[in-house]
């Protein structure tokens, strides 16, 4: 954590964004800002393809989360994990990404189903509250299986 708010003191943004890092706390913050970045993407589609195209909900957030997933993995490779991709087989990582993809999007349609169609919440609430829990399994699982060192 220190290097990060010496690096913020400096306003080293090369340094905080761009400069390849094994610090964790530092590519949790790049994860963070990324998935920002890619949770925009993934929600402005949701919003757009339910509230404007007036496509089902739980159709929209399959195509939102894929717009969202192909977004987090090319600003986390530019990013996030850079300086661990010479360890990491390319097909291999993408395979990985694949798989930890599939099982937090079936907890993203899980958890709006039941919030949104059997709780009746909003939509986008439910696309919140699982927001929260796959970027946390995202995150370690990428750390932990794609990224391990």
């Amino acid at each position: 954590m220190k290097e990060f708010f010496e690096l913020l003191k400096k306003f080293d943004l090369k340094g905080i964004f761009i400069n390849p890092t094994q610090n964790g706390f530092l590519q949790f913050f790049r994860y963070l800002f990324v998935g920002g970045i890619a949770t925009i993407v993934d929600w402005g589609v949701l919003f757009l393809l339910t509230d404007f195209a007036h496509i089902y909900h739980l159709v929209s957030a399959i195509i939102a989360f894929i717009a969202g997933l192909i977004t987090n993995f090319f600003l986390s490779k530019l990013l996030v994990f850079k300086a661990n991709e010479a360890r990491v087989n390319a097909v291999m990582e993408f395979i990985s990404y694949a798989i930890i993809g599939v099982i937090g999007l079936g907890i993203t349609e899980l958890i709006m189903y039941l919030f949104t169609n059997c709780w009746n919440v909003h939509y986008m609430i439910s696309k919140v509250i699982a927001t929260v829990i796959v970027l946390i399994w995202n995150y370690l699982a990428r750390k932990l299986i794609v990224y391990k060192h």
